[in-house]
Parts: structure tokens; C-alpha cells; sequence
């Protein structure tokens, strides 16, 4: 079991196109996991991607991105161990593990949040999503 084991899901009133496209370019990578390099290991276009990673971590990350209702559910998996020595995983005490595990899970949600003020940027409460074109 990795030492950090982070699940979360967000729903944000966008079609998963539009979201999809926030987290297609490797470019942005580096600004939503400074401490991470991610390697695609499968693209599903409107459904999300699945990465390895290595870095401060080594492991694998996941958004899968859900249509439900009129929006897309983000759910968003880090399953990984920190970085030993040698670059490959080093599990960590307990409460190291849990603390990390903490720190990921806030800045996880920090980016779903981020990305659903920008996209959900002038729909009033209730109101269907407008339609947008992902770019």
C-alpha cells in the first residue's frame, strides 16, 4: 500500500471536453504539480489521463473525468510513495505518509476548486452551463 493514498472528486457544471482540456497540456503540468514530472500512460481524451510520476513522489496519478447531470465529475487518485535516494519509492513512516497525504489532499482539491471558478465564471447558481468550446 503507498504511503499516499489521495481520492477526491469535485463537481464542476462544465461539459468533460472543456474540462479535459485544463489538464491536456503538459505545458500546465508543471504550475498545478511543481514538484512532479508526469509521464502520460493513457490518454482518454474527454475522459481524463493516467500519469506516472516521479519527482518528490513516485507513483501514479489519475483524473477521470465523469458526465453526470449537466457537468462532469472530477475524480481525481495519487496513490505513491516519496522519492528515496535512487529516485524510486521510498515508503514512508505512518505519520509521514498521513501528513503528505494531508498536504495533497488540500492542494488536490485547491486545483478542482481553481478550475471550477474559472469555468463556472458567471453562471448563477442553478443555471445550466453555457456551452463552451474547449480549447
Amino acid at each position: 500500500m503507498p504511503s499516499v493514498d489521495v481520492v477526491d472528486e469535485t463537481f464542476v457544471a462544465v461539459a468533460p471536453a472543456v474540462l479535459a482540456a485544463e489538464f491536456a497540456r503538459p505545458a500546465q503540468w508543471r504550475g498545478l504539480w511543481p514538484d512532479l514530472r508526469l509521464e502520460v500512460v493513457t490518454d482518454r481524451g474527454d475522459q481524463g489521463f493516467r500519469w506516472t510520476i516521479t519527482g518528490a513522489l513516485v507513483g501514479s496519478m489519475e483524473v477521470w473525468l465523469e458526465p453526470v447531470l449537466d457537468g462532469t465529475v472530477l475524480h481525481y487518485f495519487l496513490r505513491a510513495d516519496p522519492a528515496g535516494p535512487d529516485g524510486g519509492p521510498a515508503p514512508a513512516p505512518w505519520r509521514r505518509g498521513m501528513a503528505e497525504a494531508i498536504r495533497r489532499q488540500r492542494a488536490a482539491k485547491a486545483i478542482a476548486f481553481a478550475c471550477k471558478a474559472r469555468l463556472e465564471r458567471g453562471r448563477a447558481p442553478g443555471e445550466p452551463p453555457e456551452p463552451r468550446v474547449a480549447s
